[in-house]
This record gives structure tokens, C-alpha cells and sequence, in this order.
């Protein structure tokens, strides 16, 4: 299955291994929040749906940094651009230790989501122009794999730092340990070399953020955009609120919390490398749509049949599973549809700015979990959003494996 990886170049390998080590500590930042969402409402007295407020906000600022900021990547080059959002994110996180009020988490938040954006874009394509074609799916769903790296580090930071500090200590320790990301420039610098030549960063025409939006592309970017909000939108429905659901309407203590979403996030590794081999082999359509059913199924069975503490934690393994599907075919997929000029814009709004619409859904869930249980507003909303899946990736032409250079033909075709 990692046969791709040892006949790989060293600098395929380099960069792999770069952007797989970003994205784990990205997320290992960006999931500090979900865990310290009960802290946080009883530091500053808030409601669900206050929390869930600063969870959309955080998504539609990591909207608008993942376009801007894969923009700037198009104009100063991708190693740039990731060394940028990295630092940004790791100091957002860790000024969010000290938010003396609502409004300043809301504040610090808005800024981690605006660099974790930017991030992935830069991140995606390069290994987009960097790994060779046929083992570009591979390559760029393993990637998505760190996510739950960074995700089970992050588990254990909050059960070793809930379990020795009072919590309204322990959710600043847990931001403030947000820093030392900031540290893995160093290694992005040394690295990994920038796959765009001098001579096109040069030629590279000035800031154009809206060029996405020309006759050629337009109809890729919102077909994109809106499989990109159903992606983000059942993702964060479902993993913003899966520790206060287990915490609170399951009454399960902190380690089995902690047991619960360990097994969802090994899942979620295994999913992402069955769905990173998947999609070399069946494609990019087949293979969203396969997980996108999957994952309605296993969410409506998580929250909505009756389940003792094992089953949660045996069930938690195809809820994490097909979760990771999706995320992790959308690198290659997006990639595909845009040539290097604008590749990074596109990449960037099309996987983050589905979050802008998306960040209502886990706010819905805050808000509507105040009328109903929540896990029934946890289901409603991830089907709704997973469904929205299904109907993009229908209207998407298949680009498994395409050389870049055909692209603008690509998006000329599917637009007739």
C-alpha cells in the first residue's frame, strides 16, 4: 500500500513528509478547541450556541485565509506561503490562552482559523506540483491521514492536562502548548525546495484572488465550493460536538471520552489511507461518493440508536472512518481542476470556502441542540450536509491521475 512512498524521489519524500508534519500539528491546534469547548462555557458563562459562534466563526476565517492566502502562494511560491501560515496559526492559538473575555477568544480564534486556511492550501498544492501524477491520490490522502495525528496528540494533551490542572486553568495550558508548531519552520525552511521556478514566480501576474471566477473556471469553482461545504459542513457537525454529546447526554467520564474518540481517530487514520489508495484506483467521484453515503449511514446509527458505553466506542470506528474520506480526496481532486497560475487560489476557496457556509452548521447544532437532544440536532445536520456531498460530486468531471497542463481544457470542457 506505501509502495508509492519508498520508489518515490528525495524530494517527494521530503516534502510528504513536510506537509504530513504541518497538517498533524494544524490540526493538532485546530482540536484543542472541541475539547475545551465545556471549560470554556463555564470560565466566561456561555450557552452552546455561544460556543458553537466561535466555532463558525473560526471556519469562515479559515475560508477566507485559505483563498487569500492560496492567492499569495501563486505570487510569492508554496514554501512561502506554508511558512507563513504556520507561524500564524501556532501564535493565534497561543494568544488564545490568554482571551480575558468572549469577545477576545472570538477575537484569537477568528486569527487561528485565518492561518489554519491558509495552511492546508499551500500545503496541498504543493504536494499537488511536487508528487508525480499516477500517485498523486495516494500521496495527498496520506497526508490528510496527520490530521488524526494531530487530533490523537491533542487527546492527549487535554486528558494529561484536564487530569492535573482545575479546567479553567487547563483550557489555557492546552492553548498555550498551541506555540511550539511555530518551531516546525525551521524544518519547512531547510527542506522542502519550492516545486514553481523562479522564472514563474517572476512572470506570476499580480495579486488576483478573483480570477477563479472566469468564464473557464467559474463553473468548477462553485461545484467545488459546494462540495467543499458539505465536506466541512457534517465534518465540524459532528467532531465539534462529539466530546460534549459523549460528556454530557451519554454521562461518560473523561477517560472513556478519551477511549471513545481514540478509536474515532484511529479510524479516521485508516480511512484516510484506505480512501488515499482508493482513489488512484476507482477515482476521485467514485470514491467521495462511496464515503459521503457512508457517512450519513453511521452518523444517523451514532446519535440516534440507544448505545451503551462499548458500543459508542465499537461504533466510533466507522463514524471516524468515513469521516476521513471525503477531506482526504479533495487535495487531489481540486488540484486537478486548475492550472498553476490560479491553482493555489482554487484549491484554497474551493476546499475552505465551503466553510463559510458550512460554519452554520455547527452553530445550528449549538442552537438547535437548546430545543432538542443534541445528539438529534448533531444527526439532522451532518445528513443534511453530507447530502449536499453527493449532489456536487455528481456535476464533477473525473480527474484521476490528469497531467498538469490540461487543466484549463479540463474546465473549458465541463463549463460547455
Amino acid at each position: 500500500m506505501f509502495g508509492w512512498y519508498t520508489e518515490s524521489s528525495k524530494v517527494e519524500k521530503r516534502t510528504v513528509n513536510g506537509c504530513f508534519c504541518g497538517w498533524a500539528l494544524d490540526a493538532l491546534d485546530l482540536q484543542m478547541f472541541s475539547f475545551a469547548i465545556p471549560a470554556i462555557l463555564a470560565t466566561f458563562h456561555l450557552t452552546r450556541s455561544d460556543a458553537g459562534f466561535i466555532s463558525a466563526v473560526t471556519l469562515v476565517t479559515s475560508a477566507l485565509g485559505g483563498w487569500l492566502f492560496g492567492a499569495l502562494g501563486d505570487r510569492i511560491g508554496r514554501v512561502k506561503t506554508l511558512q507563513i501560515t504556520i507561524i500564524w496559526f501556532s501564535l493565534a492559538c497561543f494568544l488564545c490562552a490568554f482571551a480575558q473575555s468572549f469577545e477576545q477568544l472570538v477575537f484569537f480564534k477568528a486569527l487561528q482559523g485565518f492561518g489554519f486556511g491558509g495552511e492546508w492550501a499551500a500545503g496541498a498544492v504543493l504536494m499537488s506540483e511536487t508528487i508525480r501524477p499516477e500517485n498523486r491520490g495516494r500521496a495527498l490522502g496520506t497526508v490528510q491521514s496527520a490530521w488524526a495525528v494531530g487530533w490523537g496528540a491533542a487527546v492527549i494533551l487535554y486528558l494529561g492536562v484536564f487530569q492535573f490542572w482545575a479546567p479553567e486553568q487547563a483550557w489555557r495550558i492546552l492553548f498555550a502548548l498551541g506555540l511550539f508548531p511555530a518551531l516546525f519552520v525551521l524544518y519547512v525552511r531547510r527542506g522542502i525546495p519550492e516545486p514553481l521556478s523562479k522564472e514563474n514566480l517572476e512572470k506570476s501576474a499580480p495579486f488576483k484572488p478573483f480570477e477563479i471566477f472566469g468564464r473557464d473556471s467559474l463553473r468548477m469553482t462553485l461545484i467545488g465550493g459546494l462540495l467543499g461545504t458539505g465536506a466541512h459542513g457534517g465534518y465540524y457537525a459532528v467532531m465539534t460536538w462529539i466530546p460534549t454529546f459523549l460528556a454530557t447526554e451519554k454521562k461518560l467520564p473523561i477517560m472513556a471520552v478519551g477511549g471513545s474518540l481514540a478509536v474515532v481517530i484511529l479510524a479516521f487514520f485508516c480511512g484516510c489511507i484506505f480512501s488515499a489508495h482508493m482513489l488512484d484506483r476507482i477515482g476521485r467521484r467514485l470514491n467521495i461518493a462511496m464515503f459521503a453515503l457512508g457517512c450519513i449511514a453511521t452518523v444517523l446509527i451514532y446519535v440516534f440508536v440507544p448505545m451503551g458505553p462499548t458500543a459508542l466506542m465499537a461504533m466510533g470506528f466507522p463514524l471516524g472512518f468515513f469521516a476521513a474520506g471525503i477531506p482526504a480526496s479533495m487535495g487531489a481532486l481540486f488540484s486537478e481542476l486548475y492550472p498553476a497560475g490560479v491553482r493555489g487560489t482554487g484549491v484554497g476557496f474551493c476546499y475552505n470556502a465551503g466553510r463559510i457556509i458550512s460554519a452554520a452548521f455547527p452553530w445550528l447544532v449549538g442552537h438547535m441542540s437548546e430545543k432538542m437532544s443534541l445528539g438529534s440536532a448533531i444527526g439532522i445536520d451532518a445528513a443534511i450536509a453530507y447530502g449536499l456531498v453527493l449532489v456536487a460530486v455528481l456535476m464533477l468531471p473525473e480527474t484521476a491521475a490528469v497531467k498538469f497542463g490540461a487543466e484549463p481544457k479540463l474546465a473549458a470542457a465541463a463549463a460547455e
